[in-house]
């Protein structure tokens, strides 16, 4: 007990390191563009505050500014007074504006952007190392093929209905090529992509047209998907296919005696292809009682394995199936590019009123810390992974033309030139003050979701860990 006290404390203090480290980090790259561009324009720089509100510690740099770190963790500021006047966010200012020298349009631009553009060096930065290092896959995610499909789905009222891809004809074996034409490369981006989508019938309800490849033949398939799952997302009831390689075989298994072994790779049983573990165990389990005939590739040959009846108990005979994992080295330009497509699609998702796609199903603050802890348990690869898309994200979401962020500013400045004069102080101030409330709100409101998923994930984690701890 002692020992796994340790570890346990040893684990979550390298998990908060890490999210200090990555998150933080994340948003003192995003400053750090501001105070540099800001450096090189001339422009003068007052504070550099990671947070908001009042410091937990701060001190002056022989350069003039304040530097300091903030009690209210969800963001940063450099302070500028010279460009945006955001007394009521970042606090007074303790120079007069009109006391310095005018900013030119231009550098205000350059300013407000270089902080999305830091963001966006930092995750292809990160990339490169993942590029180098390679990104963990296994063969379930890696492709767009169906393996499965199921025969029914389950609807968050309980009720069963058939499945959405069963009902269309969608077949194992199709391979997705795109969703409502949006291409996918792989089984998350699918995922996404589905979720995301925003297609409806003649009468309101969800549909995605599927491209899928078939026997060497381009088909056009229409789903009716479903909002289903904890998350009541856009579902239609079918799971990757791979390889279905045994790793092991229980000896005296029905399995065993019959002759499977480790190393074979299962391709039909009762001559009905299968390419995931849930197929095969359906087909298997669909009635023990019977000899079931598996068609096996062993060694670059075709071998038929006849097994006898199965108990209800283990239909599958003792066959574990061994999964392939392996990294693969996509490029720091793919991996930035996918990041960003699939932050437009959500952006795109969240603005259509067509989509399922609301609020809550965003992830906030406390959602980030939660995956990158998750992410310190996998390994550092993962947590590179995650900091890559959150700098994406803050890169995007920094540049939306809302007041408060800096593509807010930039259309402000963008309006003043247009005029040729400022745009009224108070009423630059009420817009932002309105915003920033509006701001803080949808992050609490974002965050009881997220707290909801992480105490939902810890549930799960602990009733998976419940039966190895049970004591006999």
């Amino acid at each position: 007990m002692p020992y796994e006290l340790l570890q346990s404390v040893l684990s979550n203090t390298w998990s908060v390191f890490l999210i200090v480290l990555f998150f933080g980090g994340s948003i003192f790259v995003h400053e750090l563009g501001h105070y540099l561009a800001a450096r090189r324009s001339g422009v003068h720089v007052e504070r550099f505050s990671i947070g908001f509100g009042p410091p937990i510690f701060s001190w002056k740099g022989s350069d003039g500014t304040q530097y300091q770190v903030s009690w209210f963790p969800l963001g940063g500021y450099v302070l500028l007074p010279q460009l945006a006047d955001l007394g009521a966010i970042e606090g007074a200012s303790e120079t007069q504006a009109a006391q310095l020298p005018p900013v030119g349009y231009l550098t205000k631009v350059l300013v407000f952007v270089s902080g999305a553009a830091f963001n966006m060096l930092f995750a292809f930065a990160l990339a490169c190392v993942i590029w180098r290092v390679g990104q963990p896959a296994n063969d379930e995610t890696t492709s767009t093929r169906v393996g499965y499909i199921l025969k029914t789905m389950e609807l968050p009222d309980g009720s069963r209905i058939v499945s959405p891809a069963a009902a269309s004809g969608l077949r194992v074996g199709d391979v997705v090529k795109a969703i409502d034409g949006n291409s996918v490369s792989d089984w998350d981006e699918l995922f996404q992509t589905l979720m995301t989508s925003s297609g409806r019938d003649p009468d309101g309800n969800p549909r995605a047209v599927f491209t899928v490849e078939r026997a060497g033949q381009t088909l056009n398939i229409v789903l009716r998907p479903r909002l289903a799952g904890d998350e009541r997302t856009r579902r239609i009831g079918i799971s990757p296919g791979y390889d279905l390689n045994v790793g092991a075989v229980a000896r005296d298994s029905v399995a065993f005696r019959a002759g499977l072994r480790a190393g074979d790779r299962i391709v039909k049983v009762n001559g009905e292809p299968v390419m995931n573990a849930a197929g095969l165990a359906e087909e298997l389990s669909a009635d023990p009682t019977l000899p079931a005939r598996l068609s096996v590739e062993r060694k670059g040959k075709a071998v038929e394995v006849d097994m006898g009846p199965r108990a209800a108990a283990d239909p599958v005979a003792g066959i574990e199936i061994q999964i392939g994992y392996h990294l693969i080295h996509p490029s720091p330009f793919a991996q930035v590019a996918g990041e960003v497509t699939m932050t437009l699609r959500t952006l795109g998702g969240l603005l259509n009123p067509h989509s399922d796609i609301g609020l809550s199903k965003l992830t906030g603050p406390v959602g980030i810390v939660h995956i990158l802890h998750e992410a310190a348990d996998a390994g550092m690869r993962y947590v590179l992974m995650i900091t890559i898309l959150v700098n994406v994200n803050l890169a995007i979401l920094n540049l939306l033309p809302i007041p408060v962020l800096d593509g807010g500013q930039i259309v402000f400045a963008t309006v003043a030139q247009l005029r040729g004069e400022a745009l009224p102080v108070r009423f630059i101030s009420a817009a932002q003050g309105l915003f920033f409330v509006l701001l803080i709100s949808m992050i609490l409101y974002v965050s009881i979701f997220d707290v909801r998923r992480w105490a939902r994930d810890s549930r799960e984690e602990r009733a998976a860990a419940a039966p190895a701890s049970t004591k006999p």
